[in-house]
């Protein structure tokens, strides 16, 4: 991996992830042979599993002022779907989706436009996610990402060089908030060898049963990648497609994953997972990153998200 750059020192008042106690994983190291899983630890009463209020509000404030500041004009208004043929039509016709590798840009629930592109509901309730440089531009969200209990977090996995390669905040929002359908990271990430991508999700608000937790296959991150969504030629009518297909999961080996504000869920990235529509009275905020082992390791050129001349993938370790 040769375009690397490296993440800037967090400055003075951080906002600091929370304790790292939330889940265990099966080894030390990150690879095809010796891999993450996740497992929800018992926690006895003196045993934090949550960052401390104060922190989940700051980061969520300062989403508040990042949703008040944002001006999307109609013709880049960009409905995020995981469903196939969806995804296909809307990320894939999208410059602004492709190219939103090194900026912080807005991605919206299905159906809360009208034909010319104007809200049907308030735009703060309107967004699926921001992706995917909130770890590069914005203070808040890269003292988190760099933190120094992150990245003594991620050298006890043993990763000798990791580098972000994209982060995102996660609305789930409340009654309409999108089903996420089951899907392995590394289809999207994907890097020879395999096993050298780990997605860190933090839970903002509480996840539940109700409105969306996480769900995963356990032991399903041995399997190899069924799929990949890759970039097509230039000129192409889409900009990306997909190679081969998933299988049709079994939705009895998925196993749910409800955590309190502030856990942290660690995701390897073969792991199969997703996440069910959110139709309760609650949203389900999250703010995730992706991290890629470097060493030794070829991030595809053909995987849609590239580092570029203006962001190169920074290095977690400052």
């Amino acid at each position: 991996m040769t375009n690397q750059g490296r993440g800037q020192t967090a400055t003075e008042h951080c906002v600091q992830p929370p304790p790292l106690l939330t889940f265990s994983v099966s080894s030390t190291a990150c690879s095809t042979e010796n891999c993450l899983t996740v497992q929800p630890c018992p926690h006895g009463p003196s045993e934090p599993r949550a960052a401390p209020e104060d922190e989940c509000v700051a980061i969520q404030q300062r989403v508040g002022e990042i949703v008040a500041g944002m001006d999307v004009p109609p013709h880049c208004r960009t409905e995020f779907s995981t469903q196939g043929e969806e995804q296909l039509s809307t990320q894939g016709s999208s410059d602004y989706f492709l190219n939103s590798g090194d900026k912080i840009r807005f991605f919206f629930e299905k159906g809360v436009f009208d034909k010319k592109g104007n809200f049907l509901v308030p735009p703060e309730k309107s967004i699926n996610k921001i992706g995917h440089a909130l770890h590069a531009y914005d203070p808040v969200f890269k003292c988190v990402t760099h933190s120094p209990k992150m990245q003594a977090l991620v050298r006890s996995l043993g990763f000798q060089m990791p580098v972000v390669v994209q982060s995102m905040y996660i609305f789930k929002q409340p009654h309409f908030g999108g089903e996420v359908t089951p899907h392995q990271d590394a289809s999207f990430l994907y890097t020879e060898p395999l096993g050298r991508v780990l997605g860190i999700w933090i839970a903002v608000e509480d996840a539940t049963l109700e409105n969306g937790c996480l769900w995963f296959i356990p032991g399903s991150h041995t399997s190899g990648v069924s799929r990949r969504m890759i970039r097509t030629p230039p000129g192409s009518v889409l900009g990306i497609s997909f190679l081969g297909s998933d299988p049709d999961w079994d939705n009895s080996l998925f196993v749910p994953t409800p955590v309190q504000r502030g856990a942290l869920v660690l995701i390897h990235g073969q792991v199969v997972h997703k996440s069910e529509q959110n139709l309760s009275d609650r949203s389900r905020q999250a703010y995730t990153f992706h991290l890629m082992e470097a060493s030794g390791t070829i991030w595809s050129p053909e995987n849609w998200l590239q580092p570029t001349a203006k962001l190169p993938f920074p290095s977690l370790y400052t």
